[in-house]
């Protein structure tokens, strides 16, 4: 199985589980992963260069999907529309439609970038928060989905959701200083992110795909 993760902060949960799960040397012989920004990931997908991963949700109409995404209820602090022309951004697709859902003017910065951006300082219109606070729903920014491996697929995402996940100390400071934070910054914005879709979740992500 080719596996697709998008290549942000917010999936480092998923990435240590994944390692840990991929211990026998005949399981990672049988899985290969790719890593990737959410717009990467959507095509790698719909071309069938992999076979799941957590793309945008915007694109995840078009696949089965599991009940794992990326779900923010509020801040996320890393998806944010700051002063300037209007820009979209090319490593994204869900925050750019989320942008015009909501008519707002601005350049959109996604990722990790975003939350950098935020720490030092800088200031946006948070979309996860203006989403929730237009509509009282946490927002839904990516989900699991595949195009085969069904079982498997599902089987991870249920193991996943089961337990939390302890990012081991070197893995953070690892992590933390290629994106020049800290692992205490880094800790502190995964607490912002959730991954199981709920019934509110679920609600959100059926409203934002009805007005997009």
């Amino acid at each position: 199985m080719i596996f697709g993760s998008i290549s942000y902060l917010n999936l480092l949960p998923f990435q240590v589980f994944l390692k840990k799960n991929l211990k026998h040397s005949s399981s990672k012989m049988a899985f290969n992963y790719k890593r990737g920004v959410p717009s990467a990931i959507n095509k790698a997908l719909r071309k069938g260069t992999i076979n799941a991963g957590f793309i945008s949700s915007i694109e995840s109409p078009r696949y089965k999907c599991t009940n794992l995404g990326i779900v923010a209820d509020k801040m996320v602090y890393s998806v944010f529309v700051i002063r300037g022309e209007n820009k979209t951004d090319s490593e994204s697709a869900t925050s750019n439609q989320l942008t015009k859902v909501l008519n707002l003017q601005g350049e959109v910065i996604i990722g990790d970038k975003a939350l950098r951006y935020y720490l030092e300082g800088g200031e946006g219109i948070d979309l996860a928060q203006e989403w929730y606070s237009r509509t009282k729903l946490p927002f839904v920014f990516a989900r699991l989905c595949f195009n085969c491996y069904e079982k498997r697929v599902k089987a991870l995402a249920k193991k996943f959701i089961q337990k939390p996940i302890k990012i081991p100390q070197y893995i953070l400071k690892k992590e933390a200083k290629k994106r020049d934070i800290t692992p205490k910054q880094l800790l502190w914005y995964l607490e912002h992110i959730s991954y199981k879709l709920d019934y509110k979740a679920k609600r959100s992500l059926k409203l934002f795909l009805r007005v997009s």
